[in-house]
């Protein structure tokens, strides 16, 4: 099941900051949430308390709270692998490996006495995870996520990221991705900050299309936000994306729409035809529940990929049929560019498959 998540960096902020803002996120039904050890340079009594007391009021809200530690961190607050007492203590539900290790170290800390899950690095295109598969792991502990990237065009590609995330989900594992919150004022763990986002192309765009991109691939079932802190309208609009759904944005040429192209549009359970065409998806059943409805022929420019038509009335049975637009064709008069979708939103395009779910954004 996916989930949404926040980040919270108490070395830079305070507990009633902290606190309010993990409130919040729960309100918007948020549930996991990645915090840092990496950049906290504080004695490890210090830092044991002041983390204890947010991640319990996270706990109480029902968060999963992960931290981040490399072994440095270990090195540094004297833990040791087969002792993790200290984050248990501390309320966290597991840690996150920033660094690995050996892989036999990673598999035997699967089986720590409280149960922590051990959350391994995604942004890793080589044999690593493979190799800590090879010491026989409790699989059911251990999870992944990817990385952020602070600093501009040191993000991944899409090739690298998809790779590295479809060998963890073919091993079974459950993994997670960061977008980055387009709020003036946030924050990450470490003094550059110019977006903290796991893909380099989500960097500068709305956060709900990051979110919607990842869900889309098939291969993130966790979405992070990196920085902190998010806008509740940002919160908002991250709570409404369905991830298993193929969700647009839509940039409206007919603006005065009836009462009737909005409930097909917006209100409609549309799905793509199994029989997929090259040029257009077709969302077919309108054209069944509104046969009766009036669709005057209206805005019948010719079609470019990404468009959002409605056949109107003049093509007789198909009338109401809603189509997304995937190579450019001619029109003929008998098919209304209700709009289209956003540039940034076009490699949504590429998971349109047959039978697939799918809706607008108003």
């Amino acid at each position: 099941m996916s989930c949404l998540g926040i980040s919270i960096y108490p070395e830079h902020s305070t507990p009633e900051k902290d606190k309010e803002y993990i409130s919040l996120a729960a309100k918007y039904g948020f549930s996991r949430i990645f915090t840092c050890l990496l950049s906290v340079t504080k004695p490890a009594a210090e830092i044991k308390a002041e983390f204890k007391d947010v991640i319990e009021h996270a706990n109480r809200l029902g968060f999963e709270v992960i931290v981040d530690v490399a072994p440095r961190v270990f090195k540094d607050l004297g833990i040791t692998y087969d002792d993790l007492s200290f984050f248990s203590e501390i309320g966290a539900a597991g840690i996150r490996l920033d660094e690995g290790f050996n892989g036999s170290v990673e598999a035997m800390m699967t089986f720590n006495p409280a149960g922590l899950l051990i959350e391994v690095n995604a942004s890793n295109p080589g044999m690593y995870l493979n190799n800590i598969f090879s010491y026989e792991p409790d699989k059911s502990k251990l999870i992944a996520c990817h990385n952020f990237y602070p600093q501009k065009y040191s993000g991944l590609g899409f090739d690298l990221f998809y790779k590295c995330s479809k060998n963890l989900k073919d091993l079974g594992m459950r993994v997670a991705a960061f977008v980055s919150s387009q709020t003036e004022g946030t924050y990450g763990p470490w003094p550059v900050n110019e977006g903290l986002c796991t893909l380099e192309m989500h960097r500068e765009l709305p956060i709900d299309a990051q979110a919607r991109h990842l869900f889309a691939t098939g291969v993130v079932d966790d979405v992070i936000i990196a920085n902190a802190y998010a806008s509740e309208e940002e919160m908002a609009a991250l709570a409404k994306v369905q991830p298993a759904k193929l969700t647009f944005g839509i940039e409206l040429e007919i603006t005065d729409l009836s009462d009737v192209e909005q409930e097909i549009l917006y209100d409609f359970n549309h799905f793509v035809r199994g029989d997929l065409s090259d040029y257009m998806a077709r969302s077919t059943m309108p054209r069944v529940i509104y046969k009766e409805a009036s669709i005057p022929a209206r805005n019948t420019r010719d079609l470019h990929r990404g468009d959002i038509i409605m056949v109107n009335e003049d093509y007789g049975q198909y009338k109401g049929e809603v189509h997304i637009v995937l190579q450019d064709m001619p029109n003929d008069g008998r098919k209304n560019v209700i709009g289209h979708i956003p540039i940034y939103e076009h490699v949504l395009l590429d998971y349109v498959t047959p039978w697939k779910k799918f809706s607008f954004m108003k």
